[in-house]
């Protein structure tokens, strides 16, 4: 890839920050190490900058920076080629998501529940402090 084909995606006045990211990130991960690695040795301030820009913006946990963002991501939806694999991949992908509904339906339910029972508790709690000092309190 030429130097002209990592900048053809930025707009023509991009600083030099701009410029030397998509270097970076045409070159991948090492790149960006190495650059760390630099910045430490020649003055660490710019090293740590480094990493923590590297860190806040994930290009540490990426497999390979900017080129994650040209994949579709939608490799599960395309065809294998194989008509029985795919029914079936279909088929287990909706059985999946219903059976991550019904448990997230589930999982409302015991929150209600808990909720519905600690409301309850604290009733219960607050109509016997209420008959000990001789008050009434309606619920």
């Amino acid at each position: 890839m030429t130097s002209a084909a990592y900048t053809a995606s930025l707009p023509a006045n991009a600083g030099w920050f701009a410029r030397a990211e998509a270097w970076l990130d045409q070159k991948g991960k090492f790149a960006w190490i190495a650059a760390m690695i630099l910045g430490f040795i020649l003055l660490w301030p710019v090293g740590l900058a480094l990493l923590f820009y590297m860190i806040w913006s994930k290009k540490m946990f990426k497999s390979s920076c900017r080129k994650a963002y040209n994949a579709t991501g939608f490799s599960h939806m395309k065809s294998s080629g194989n008509s029985a694999f795919d029914a079936y991949k279909a088929d287990t992908l909706r059985r999946l998501q219903e059976e991550q509904d019904n448990f997230e339906d589930f999982l409302k339910r015991l929150r209600d529940a808990k909720d519905k029972a600690e409301f309850d508790q604290f009733m219960d709690d607050r109509a016997t402090k209420g008959r000990a000092t001789g008050t009434s309190v309606e619920a």
